[in-house]
C-alpha cells in the first residue's frame, strides 16, 4: 500500500481506538486501560520480534525509561481526556504536540542567547493556542476545564516522548524496540497505579475484556501503520494526513454519542490543524532527513 492509504488506516485505527477507550471507560478508570493497552502491545510485540530473530535487549536502558515515563504518562492523561470530553476534542488537544515542539525550538532558541527565533514560529503557536482557547471555552462553563488541561498536557507530553524517540533513533535504537519499552513500561505503570488506587480494579464483563482487547490490538496495528508510512511517504504530507483522525472522531462522536461541537469549536480546531501543519513544515525544513521519520504515539 502507498505511504497515504497507510496513514490514512492508521489515522482511522486510532480514532476508533478512542472510541474503545471512551466506551471502556464506563467500566474500568484510565489506569487500568493503559495497563491492557501495554499488555497487548507487548506480547505482540515480543512475540513479532521471536519469529523474525530481532533482539530486544538495549544498551541504553535509561533513554527508554525516560521516554517511556513521560509517553505513559501523556497517554493516561489523553485515555482521561478521552473519557470526560467530546471524542474529536479530546483527539485535537493531543494533537497539540507539533504545536509544543515549536514553542520548545522557540524557548531552546532563547535559552541559548541571541538564538534568533524564526518569527513564523511564533505565529504557529500563537495560532494554535488561540484556537484551544475557542475548543475549551464552550467545556469552561460545563465546569471541565481540568479535564481540557489534560488533554493539553497530554499533546506537550508526546511533544517530549517524540524529542525522546529521535534521541533514540540517533543512537541507533530500531522502531520495534522503542515501541515494546513503552508498551511494556505502560503495562507495568497502569498496574502500580491500579493497584495504588482504591477501587482500582474491576471486575471483567465479555463486552468490557472485548473493548481492553480491542484498545491495545487498534493502537499496535495503527502504530505499525504509521511507522510504515513514515519510512515510504513525505513527513509532511503523512503530518497533514494524520489530522485526518480529528474528522473521524468527529464523525464518531456525532454517530456513536451524540456530541455537537459548536462553532467556536470547530474553529478552534480549524486553527490547531493550520497551526499544526505550519509548525510541522517549519521543523521539516530545519531537520536532518533521517530525523524526519521518527514516529511516536505518545
Amino acid at each position: 500500500m502507498s505511504a497515504s492509504l497507510l496513514m490514512v488506516l492508521a489515522t482511522l485505527l486510532f480514532a476508533t481506538m478512542g472510541v474503545c477507550v471512551k466506551l471502556a471507560s464506563a467500566q474500568y478508570n484510565a489506569g487500568e486501560i493503559v495497563m491492557y493497552r501495554g499488555l497487548v502491545g507487548t506480547l505482540f510485540l515480543f512475540s513479532l520480534t521471536r519469529v523474525q530473530g530481532l533482539s530486544l535487549k538495549t544498551k541504553v536502558p535509561a533513554m527508554h525509561f525516560w521516554r517511556s515515563l513521560s509517553g505513559v504518562i501523556a497517554l493516561s492523561l489523553w485515555f482521561y481526556a478521552i473519557s470526560k470530553l467530546p471524542l474529536a476534542t479530546a483527539m485535537t488537544l493531543n494533537y497539540m504536540s507539533s504545536i509544543w515542539m515549536a514553542l520548545f525550538l522557540i524557548g531552546g532558541a532563547v535559552m541559548m542567547g541571541g538564538a534568533r527565533v524564526d518569527p513564523r514560529l511564533i505565529t504557529t503557536v500563537l495560532i494554535g493556542f488561540a484556537g484551544v482557547a475557542l475548543v475549551l471555552r464552550p467545556t469552561m462553563g460545563e465546569q471541565q476545564i481540568w479535564h481540557g488541561l489534560a488533554g493539553l498536557a497530554s499533546g506537550m507530553l508526546s511533544a517530549m516522548a517524540y524529542l525522546q524517540v529521535t534521541a533514540l533513533g540517533r543512537v541507533g535504537e530500531p522502531e520495534y524496540r522503542v515501541v515494546f519499552y513503552f508498551s511494556m513500561g505502560g503495562a507495568v505503570a497502569g498496574a502500580l497505579v491500579s493497584l495504588s488506587t482504591p477501587g482500582g480494579w474491576h471486575s471483567h464483563t465479555w463486552s468490557g475484556a472485548a473493548l481492553l482487547l480491542a484498545v491495545g490490538v487498534l493502537a499496535t496495528g495503527a502504530q505499525l501503520l504509521m511507522t510504515r508510512a513514515y519510512s515510504l511517504g513525505k513527513p509532511l504530507v503523512n503530518a497533514s494526513l494524520q489530522y485526518l483522525g480529528i474528522v473521524f472522531s468527529a464523525l464518531y462522536g456525532v454517530l456513536l454519542f451524540g456530541d455537537l461541537l459548536s462553532w467556536q469549536s470547530w474553529a478552534g480546531i480549524a486553527l490547531i490543524v493550520v497551526a499544526g501543519l505550519g509548525a510541522t513544515l517549519l521543523r521539516a525544513r530545519n531537520t536532518p532527513k533521517d530525523e524526519q521519520h521518527s514516529v511516536s504515539e505518545s
